[in-house]
């Protein structure tokens, strides 16, 4: 018998959110992983928010499920994610609205979500998820890796100003014409009014230079999880220095620990200095000039380390495709970072779930 299109249109709905996403959803150890780690932030969330001061604010808990959220299905803005919230219920149950509450106004959730900058609540976040027992077990506490990628700013070429000011005054229009032929542009004299923290940086000879901000991960060798994140302004030093800062509170351990890394990273500078930690630095030695000798490159756990350390770019493809972080949504070098930061959180959580099933 033919089904008939007719639309109910029921005033009363008994709908159970908990019941609407199967047992074995993959959102499921996620959820409650994330749920363990949030409840570890609540004693930081409780000293952002002034006590009985104004209106209640969106929960720090379900606004940082939602920013999960953007980044797990790649999502362009938070406007969209308000969208989503109207009418998915597999997102309003891993955010925690029930099916009658209401969803929030973009501009609100984005002026919450600026309040959790002060807090630095990223960098907490992530190390909130890899105390949690089930992640921590996964991690190597012996052996890492670090890398940099580059983030494409929120900004047009055509922001750049001189800094004293001495250019012509842009056409008139939305996106007027404007001739760079035979100007010479760099940080020391230009300058973006869009976004004033990128900076002009080319990838490599013949490439050309954008607007743009430099992320860096650093990685524990065993499952290839992000255990620090941060984002720098763009220059020729800004890998090594951010390597160093990642690895020092880690080498804090007894016997020495080793860092895989590129050839960017082979320089006496970074080199000294690593080994002055107690880190042996297991970076790609240069063709010519190069800083590490056979007391390094003869051992067979160098060779591994420079197979392994590859597997860095497996989250930042991840992070520049799926999640959308190739460029920036944000302007400001704090926001941008807050966003890198928990991208690299939740690239982390989908792939614990499969490591976990794995270890069993």
């Amino acid at each position: 018998m033919r089904g008939f299109d007719q639309r109910s249109g029921s005033l009363f709905s008994y709908v159970d959110l908990e019941a609407r996403v199967r047992s074995d959803h993959p959102l499921r150890p996620i959820r409650d992983i994330v749920d363990a780690a949030l409840l570890d932030l609540s004693a930081q969330f409780a000293a952002l928010y002034a006590a009985g001061v104004g209106r209640p604010s969106i929960p720090p808990e379900r606004l940082l499920r939602a920013l999960l959220l953007q980044a797990f299905y790649g999502i362009r803005s938070e406007r969209q994610i308000m969208e989503r919230l109207e009418y998915d219920l597999l997102f309003r149950w891993f955010v925690g609205l029930g099916i009658d509450d209401a969803v929030w106004d973009a501009t609100t959730f984005g002026k919450n979500r600026d309040r959790l900058l002060a807090g630095d609540i990223a960098a907490a976040f992530l190390a909130a998820v890899l105390a949690h027992p089930q992640v921590k077990r996964l991690l190597s506490t012996e052996h890492f890796s670090v890398d940099g990628t580059l983030i494409e700013a929120w900004a047009s070429m055509k922001s750049l100003r001189r800094k004293d000011g001495a250019d012509e005054p842009p056409a008139a229009g939305r996106n007027g014409e404007r001739d760079f032929h035979g100007e010479h542009r760099s940080n020391d004299t230009h300058q973006s009014t869009t976004d004033p923290d990128a900076r002009l940086f080319r990838k490599g000879a013949g490439r050309e230079a954008k607007l743009c901000f430099m992320g860096h991960a650093l990685m524990e060798n065993r499952n290839g999880l992000i255990v620090d994140a941060c984002l720098t302004r763009a220059d020729g030093h800004a890998e090594r220095i951010a390597a160093l800062h990642m690895i020092e509170p880690r080498a804090d351990r007894p016997g020495r620990i080793t860092l895989g890394a590129d050839k960017a990273y082979d320089a006496a500078d970074f080199v000294n200095e690593a080994r002055a930690m107690n880190v042996t630095p297991h970076v790609a030695g240069k063709a010519t000039g190069s800083a590490l000798d056979g007391r390094t490159t003869r051992h067979a756990g160098y060779r591994i380390s420079q197979v392994i350390r590859k597997r860095i770019e497996e989250a930042f493809g991840w992070a520049k495709s799926a999640a959308r972080m190739g460029k920036a949504k944000h302007r400001g070098v704090d926001r941008v970072g807050w966003q890198f930061t928990l991208v690299m959180t939740a690239y982390n959580l989908i792939r614990v779930p499969k490591l976990l099933a794995e270890a069993a």
